[in-house]
């Protein structure tokens, strides 16, 4: 069986778990849950060499001093965009960078993993379905009607998986709750496997003046030991659009495998929260503190005392000459904030 090539992609801002998290330094590159950071466990759930191959990590010029210094493979490939243009055209550069028969498994680098036996059961699944040239997406189990991530609605079953019926956009709470009580019903959680030659195809046959841009920008980049540099002139045209919209609603070719792997984007203070492990109340945390009549309460100083008393489904956060109070509700705001945008 041919080895699975995993294609770790590093990017954004950072903004949802400011403080802590910053442009200069994104979530990605923090060791939020555990010891290690996000990206060094990205790494890890995809580095038994019986099922993967070395890494192609897709990252920007600012990120890439952090993707070299966590980055424990030596025979990594690192392609360094010139640009964010969002994950269309990331998955399409390394998608011309591997020989087209190669299976890709396209994992964003800051999610969190609880289950890794489970992902990588997933991978194999998917590659199987990826190697007969569907287009696969990782179907999350859903465990509540939450209202921040798309769906994924299973059609016919398939050998390992299913076809796609449909994507559905971010629905209401109402919505969401009749999916759960559907069944059927996965989170689109970014995570994909391709062919890279299928991909290319099918990006060619959707969105082709984003596809010529990309393989302009390759056969124009230029090596540079293990990183390679697409062309900044040819890159700069291509049209800002993510794989779901280019490619994976577009194609005839969709399919899912379900998975429950305790899975986490580790999207705002509350899902982080939710991912880290908790005391008899439902507390979590992390550097000095001393809470009182607390519950669900989330506490991250890197330096002075935090001290709390009666409160419940808040976060405290503690970073430097910066703090964030926020209720769980009002996690998903945090990049609103003068602090998040300005840092």
């Amino acid at each position: 069986m041919s080895l699975i090539h995993p294609v770790i992609m590093c990017g954004g801002s950072g903004t949802r778990l400011w403080p802590r998290s910053r442009k200069s330094k994104p979530k990605p590159f923090l060791p939020l849950v555990g010891e290690t950071t996000l990206f060094e466990q990205t790494l890890a759930r995809a580095s038994d060499p019986a099922q993967f191959a070395p890494p192609v990590v897709v990252t920007g010029k600012a990120h890439l001093p952090h993707v070299e210094a966590q980055l424990s493979a030596d025979d990594a490939q690192i392609i360094v965009e010139p640009e964010a243009k969002n994950t269309a055209a990331a998955i399409a550069l390394a998608a011309l960078r591997l020989p087209e028969d190669a299976v890709m498994l396209v994992c964003p680098s800051d999610h969190h993993i609880a289950d890794v036996p489970a992902f990588q059961a997933a991978a194999q699944a998917a590659a199987k379905l990826a190697r007969d040239d569907h287009m696969v997406a990782f179907g999350i189990t859903p465990t509540h009607p939450e209202t921040g991530y798309g769906y994924i609605l299973q059609g016919d079953a398939l050998e390992g998986g299913f076809a796609v019926r449909r994507f559905v956009e971010k629905p209401d709470l109402e919505r969401a709750t009749q999916f759960l009580a559907d069944g059927g019903y996965s989170w689109n959680g970014g995570i994909f496997a391709f062919r890279a030659g299928a991909f290319i195809a099918e990006l060619e046959a959707h969105r082709p003046e984003l596809a010529a841009a990309v393989r302009a920008s390759v056969y124009e980049g230029k090596q540079d030991g293990a990183r390679f540099h697409p062309a900044a002139d040819a890159f700069a045209q291509i049209q800002s659009e993510s794989v779901d919209y280019a490619v994976m609603e577009e194609t005839s070719r969709a399919a899912m495998v379900p998975v429950s792997m305790g899975w986490s984007d580790i999207g705002s203070w509350h899902s982080l929260r939710d991912a880290r492990e908790a005391d008899e109340q439902g507390n979590r945390v992390r550097g000095k503190a001393d809470l009182v009549d607390c519950s669900n309460v989330l506490v991250d100083s890197d330096g002075p005392r935090v001290s709390v008393i009666g409160l419940s489904d808040v976060a405290i956060v503690v970073d430097g000459d910066d703090v964030l109070v926020t209720t769980m509700a009002g996690a998903q705001k945090v990049g609103s904030l003068p602090g998040a945008k300005n840092q």
